[in-house]
């Protein structure tokens, strides 16, 4: 069952106080239309604040990466011997049934390889060919078994998983309604401490961020113990809303 939790992260990181303000531009929120052309003037004293809410919930979605790395004397053989073993590999998730589209190539890299050795010139090696997808897995129960899949059919690299929600906006809605709460209620305090009736807000913006409190690195699996399934636990993910705002001190 899907929980969700509602958290204070950080209240005031910086406030500042000054004698007056001049126009200022107006920020609206992503989705509305930017009125970055409409100044509002202060006559009295600013209080700038910035307000950090997060809401906790479980992850619905886990993205890993995989790739295969192989090495050969040219740069050909290296790049031919890289595409068969990642054609297994993607094969291989066509065969679990995970959806072309949630899979996409992140890099394909060919570099010389040098050995280095102390107070000789580098000697030249061969190439070093890799190919790297991330792959968004919608059922997270399954990531360890994906994982094991994929080092079975030729995986050389792994890497995530990161845990994440299909759709957060009902929690972006929630931690953005509780950090304007609490910017005007402490703007407010502001005003009471320093003589003044109440606030006139001036200027607001947001910033959104996402965060896995608990990130599980999946390591690459030993083939001396194939008999070890890979686990993974997702904890919760926190979905989180900056908004900075500026007030001024009204009688």
């Amino acid at each position: 069952m899907s929980r969700t939790a509602f958290k204070s992260l950080l209240a005031v990181p910086a406030i500042a106080v000054m004698a007056m303000g001049a126009g200022v531009g107006v920020s609206a929120f992503p989705g509305t239309a930017m009125a970055a052309d409409v100044a509002v003037a202060s006559q009295g004293p600013v209080v700038e604040l910035q307000v950090m809410q997060q809401v906790a919930g479980d992850p619905d979605k886990a993205t890993v990466g995989a790739g295969v790395t192989t090495r050969a004397a040219t740069a050909q053989a290296a790049m031919q011997q890289n595409a068969a073993e990642m054609d297994k590999v993607l094969k291989r998730l066509d065969s679990l049934g995970i959806d072309r589209d949630y899979v996409q190539t992140t890099g394909i890299r060919l570099n010389p390889q040098y050995d280095y050795r102390n107070g000789e010139q580098p000697r030249f090696t061969g190439y070093e060919a890799s190919n790297t997808v991330s792959v968004e897995l919608r059922d997270i129960d399954k990531v360890g078994d994906v994982l094991d899949a994929l080092v079975a059919a030729g995986a050389t690299n792994l890497s995530g998983p990161e845990w994440g929600i299909v759709d957060d906006s009902g929690a972006r809605a929630q931690a953005r309604k509780a950090a304007w709460e609490q910017s005007l209620a402490q703007a407010r305090d502001y005003a009471r401490m320093t003589g003044y009736r109440d606030v006139k807000l001036l200027t607001v913006s947001e910033s959104m961020g996402f965060s896995a409190p608990v990130q599980e690195r999946a390591l690459m699996v030993q083939a001396s113990a194939p008999a070890a399934k890979t686990p993974t636990r997702p904890g919760q993910v926190s979905t989180q809303v900056t908004l900075s705002t500026r007030f001024e001190l009204v009688n």
